[in-house]
């Protein structure tokens, strides 16, 4: 019997409510200044080790639930994820009145390492089997899913930070610990698989990849490469945003306008995906990228805000388009068969991404006294790459014999 469309569309819905609390992990600034106000000798390395060690056991909890989904039900994995993130925030809140020492510890194991897989967890099962109820439509639905979880901080920071005021830190997290294993066990009962996967580009192609040969193939590499230098440049500007939009005589809120934008961006190119193919896709995200350091540099010679505003909206929106990339040319060019594995480790590319993009930042406006002209310059040289490996995906991905 064919699922109706409504069911359908509830999953969708509850796919993307649990991966707007599940982006809550990238709202670490959010967490860190109280943090760091109880814990007065914490480092600004220590209080940065913590998310890097969450975004690297996020991107290995997506493996593990990929490797996991051969033999259990996502719907349970989704489980698995709300467990451990009750546990790690629930720890955490435990621990008002102790030392730095043992408070870090926690930090790293339970925010980090616990949150972190938890994450992964429900991000993979999710993704991974919401798409697979629209075949010709996965660019769509995981722009949709990929959207909610870009807007986890954005949406859910506001109601995150009047918690902190008015009832503490270490409650915040006890509260988050009740909401999100409420909100993930109910979410968990809309994520299933369907019986039968109809997916007509597969059947085309005719073969579907394990990891072991994708990893072999040089057009994996030349994407994974593309998402790097896509990231890379979107984070010389997004982390700094607010910032830069300060220093323009703009306002602040405009770093949040990006980060709507982050999300639309999802939704957009996962569409141009669906009815414009990988190709012309990818080529155009690459023009978004470059168009935005243009006008960012342009703004910044000039002094004029205008430029600089429609630099950081095309940032924002160009941003989006690097996990919708992931998920639609895993799937369609090694197959749907082990995209559950294959797209976890096409995530991968965040951790080399979220170490260059801020750490040139860093650098460049460092050696700069503080200006920003450097950094629209590098970050329109990584988007001229991101360009020419567009085109470079495209011919090992005929070599490949993975399109025509």
């Amino acid at each position: 019997m064919e699922t109706s469309k409504a069911k359908k569309v509830s999953y969708v819905i509850a796919g993307t409510l649990i991966l707007l609390f599940l982006g809550l992990l990238y709202a670490w600034s959010i967490f860190r200044a109280p943090l760091s106000a109880v814990h007065t000798d914490w480092t600004p390395s220590q209080l940065s080790l913590i998310f890097t060690v969450s975004m690297i056991c996020f991107c290995l909890g997506g493996f593990i639930a990929g490797k996991l989904m051969r033999f259990l039900k996502n719907q349970f994995i989704v489980l698995l994820a709300a467990a451990m993130l009750f546990v790690g925030f629930f720890v955490i809140s435990r621990m008002e009145g102790a030392d730095s020492a043992s408070m870090f510890a926690v930090m790293i194991v339970c925010y980090g390492i616990l949150c972190g897989l938890g994450v992964g967890f429900g991000y993979n099962a999710v993704i991974s089997a919401v798409t697979k109820w629209f075949p010709g439509k996965q660019g769509l639905i995981s722009g949709i899913l990929l959207m909610g979880f870009g807007f986890g901080a954005l949406i859910l920071g506001s109601i995150v930070n009047s918690l902190i005021a008015s009832s503490g830190i270490f409650n915040t997290f006890f509260y988050l610990a009740l909401v999100i294993v409420a909100v993930l066990a109910v979410g968990s009962f809309f994520i299933k698989m369907p019986k039968a996967v109809q997916n007509a580009q597969s059947a085309v192609q005719g073969k579907n990849y394990t990891s072991a040969q994708m990893l072999k193939t040089s057009s994996f590499w030349c994407f994974f490469i593309w998402s790097v230098l896509l990231n890379s440049a979107g984070l010389l500007v997004i982390n700094s945003a607010a910032d830069i939009a300060l220093a323009f005589s703009a306002p602040a809120v405009l770093g949040l306008i990006v980060s709507v934008l982050n999300g639309g961006g999802r939704v957009l190119f996962g569409t141009m995906y669906d009815h414009l193919g990988r190709a012309k896709t990818m080529t155009t995200n690459a023009f978004t990228v470059i168009i935005a350091g243009v006008c960012l540099f342009l703004g910044a010679a000039t002094q004029n805000f205008v430029p600089i505003l429609i630099g950081l909206l095309f940032t924002g929106v160009s941003y989006g388009g690097s996990p919708t990339a992931s998920s639609f040319v895993i799937n369609n060019f090694y197959g749907p068969k082990n995209y559950p594995v294959n797209f976890s480790i096409s995530n991968f590319s965040l951790i080399p991404a979220a170490l260059i993009g801020p750490m040139i930042a860093s650098s460049l406006q460092e050696s700069a006294a503080g200006a920003y002209d450097t950094t629209f310059i590098m970050m329109t040289v990584l988007a001229v790459c991101v360009l020419v490996m567009s085109f470079v995906v495209t011919a090992r991905a005929k070599k490949d014999s993975l399109e025509a």
